[in-house]
């Protein structure tokens, strides 16, 4: 039996279980993503095992764990954490033929309640262009942004012989 968190939504299912994540096509969608663009498979395989992950899934038919590898992988939202005091949100995303359903609020929603993320002092996150759904959950723009620093690579997936 799985410890697994899930939680029904329709016709899909909502779940932390890591042996459900589809690698291929998360990858599939990051590197068409405007923040992971050329991202390699392998990374995002490491980054996986590193995370806590919750992914949405358009079940088969069937809701058994034998029927796992027949369900789709629809969404997924990455969690970075220490379980302690700090999670950042990333890798938010729902198939475009799936949005309109509820899936990343139901994804939200999960990782928010989620049993290893209860009592941190912060969470964060970036977006361009979603800030409609992640304010309801409480997300705010940063109160004092001068205060944080970053640093970044931003073509570290870029392939040596790619020319602009």
């Amino acid at each position: 039996m799985s410890n697994a968190l899930e939680h029904s939504h329709g016709p899909y299912l909502i779940s932390d279980d890591p042996a459900r994540l589809e690698a291929t096509a998360i990858h599939a969608y990051l590197t068409r993503s405007y923040w992971s663009e050329n991202i390699p498979l392998e990374t995002v395989q490491r980054a996986l095992r590193g995370s806590l992950c919750i992914g949405a899934y358009l079940l088969s038919g069937e809701s058994s764990a034998a029927k796992a590898s027949e369900d789709t992988q629809v969404g997924l939202v990455r969690i970075i954490s220490d379980h302690a005091t700090y999670a950042y949100l990333c890798d938010v995303y729902v198939l475009e033929e799936h949005r309109g359903h509820g899936l990343s609020k139901a994804m939200l929603a999960l990782t928010l309640r989620h049993p290893k993320l209860q009592g941190l002092r912060s969470w964060s996150l970036r977006t361009r262009d979603a800030h409609g759904l992640y304010a309801p959950f409480g997300f705010k723009p940063l109160e004092h942004p001068e205060s944080y620093m970053a640093l970044r690579f931003p073509d570290v997936y870029r392939q040596p012989d790619e020319d602009e």
